[in-house]
């Protein structure tokens, strides 16, 4: 398979997972939206695992294809968070997000060869690639609660459950977070010789991994509820800089992890 089958595949799962997100408000059967949701789910990882087949490499290369992994683990993420917590927003925020990064790939499809460059033929790719996307979803998601619980706040009407969601997604999130370093290290180590260069990348996501050890601190030594918000929502910032935005700066154009 390749990406010329993607739009098949995309079309159907942006359709499930809005239909979803949408009849989550309405008083429609939830076994039929969880249904609706599961299917996209199920949709999406068949043309990734297609895609992986066929290009004979796990695809986690290319912006597009790390794209293609937030879709599927933060729709994932989402139900299952959903399923637990009840907060139907979280059903509906990663079906709406999820169908957003989808949306981006049909725009932008970025093609590439299937073979992989010497140092991304490591047994560490997938590994490190996997756990860094499962912490970007969930550090996403706690991130959305944290603008819901500001909205809370200001309307004086707190919510205790959603500051437990919260943490919980942040705890998790940030042991993938330190897991996916850790995996680049030896990884560094085995493909370059050194455990860690202070490339661009390397240290937006030392900054980004301080940032949400800080949101840690506050909540434990209980300051001020709005000021841990704000720091949650800088903290996310600085992850999108460090997956996104530092592909753009001038002083990564040479870096070993921009291909």
């Amino acid at each position: 398979m390749t990406w010329n089958e993607y739009l098949f595949f995309a079309l159907p799962a942006i359709m499930l997972w809005v239909s979803a997100g949408i009849l989550i408000y309405t008083k429609s059967n939830r076994v039929f939206i969880d249904f609706l949701m599961l299917t996209g789910i199920t949709v999406f990882a068949a043309f990734i695992a297609g895609l992986w087949i066929g290009q004979e490499r796990p695809p986690m290369r290319t912006m597009g294809e790390t794209r293609l992994w937030y879709s599927f683990f933060l729709s994932l993420i989402g139900f299952i968070t959903y399923k637990h917590w009840k907060y139907k927003w979280l059903l509906s925020f990663s079906s709406l997000i999820a169908s957003v990064f989808v949306c981006i790939n049909i725009l932008k499809p970025e093609i590439h060869s299937k073979h992989l460059m010497p140092a991304l033929q490591s047994y560490w790719f997938v590994p490190h690639v996997t756990v860094y996307i499962l912490s970007y979803s969930m550090l996403g998601a706690a991130s959305v609660a944290s603008i819901i619980q500001l909205r809370k706040l200001n309307r004086g009407h707190p919510d205790k459950n959603l500051n437990r969601l919260m943490d919980n997604l942040v705890y998790a999130g940030f042991g993938f977070l330190m897991l996916g370093m850790l995996m680049g290290c030896a990884w560094a180590k085995e493909a370059w010789g050194h455990y860690w260069g202070w490339d661009p990348k390397e240290t937006w996501a030392f900054i980004t991994a301080a940032a949400y050890l800080v949101y840690i601190h506050v909540r434990l030594k209980k300051y001020p509820p709005k000021f841990a918000l704000w720091t949650l929502l800088a903290a996310f910032v600085l992850l999108m800089i460090t997956w996104i935005g530092v592909n753009y700066l001038p002083s990564a154009q040479g870096s070993i992890h921009v291909y």
